[in-house]
């Protein structure tokens, strides 16, 4: 420990400051709002055009049509798997057309393996930002464990439109209410181009996402 000390005071003293000293302080001068409304019809279109452009599916729809739009995303999958607070009226038509309905919970959760074999997820967000197309869940009870949305080949995930706001600064503002949460940030399907700069979908989670924006 003594040898660490001694090399992060060397770098520290290269920094110009001493052992010591306090932190500079962090420049926050970034934009942190926008001209664009959280919730508004701009915020909306603007979500839309960038999860387009991130290779997501988007749909819209109001209160009373969305479990038959999810029924209509969901019907091939087979089975799907839930978070434990996910309202019941969301995935009622499916059950009733005879997909199984897995809900996974901390106290019981499935295994990788249960997970892989699962057909899709389903699960609420807790902010969506407009201008980067990003999804944020923080495993509140209509999210779940971040493994049910991370195993999955195939992620619906609903946002409702006072959950859309425009800038990252914004949707941290509103995770900060619930710092002690794990968050996973979705930008589109999972993609990578590590391996000679091809694109392979499905490398880290869900190789297709679909966002249904309630209006």
């Amino acid at each position: 420990m003594e040898a660490r000390e001694a090399i992060l005071a060397r770098v520290r003293d290269a920094l110009g400051r001493s052992q010591t000293a306090p932190a500079p302080p962090v420049p926050r001068s970034y934009r942190a709002t926008s001209d664009v409304a959280p919730g508004s019809d701009a915020a909306l279109a603007l979500l839309t055009d960038r999860l387009l452009d991130y290779k997501a599916d988007a749909h819209a729809c109001d209160e009373a049509s969305l479990p038959a739009v999810l029924a209509g995303l969901l019907r091939l999958a087979g089975s799907i798997v839930v978070p434990p607070g996910l309202p019941t009226a969301w995935a009622r038509p499916l059950a009733d057309a005879g997909t199984v309905i897995r809900t996974d919970t901390r106290e019981a959760p499935l295994s990788p393996a249960a997970l892989d074999e699962v057909g899709a997820v389903l699960t609420a967000a807790r902010v969506a930002v407009a201008e980067t197309g990003t999804i944020v869940l923080d495993a509140e009870a209509d999210q779940g464990r971040r493994a049910i949305s991370l195993v999955p080949d195939h992620h619906v995930c609903v946002v409702r439109r006072d959950q859309v706001v425009a800038t990252v600064p914004e949707a941290v503002a509103v995770l900060g209410r619930h710092p002690e949460r794990p968050m996973t940030w979705i930008a589109g399907p999972s993609a990578t181009s590590d391996i000679e700069l091809v694109r392979v979908e499905g490398v880290h989670g869900p190789r297709r996402l679909d966002v249904v924006v309630v209006r």
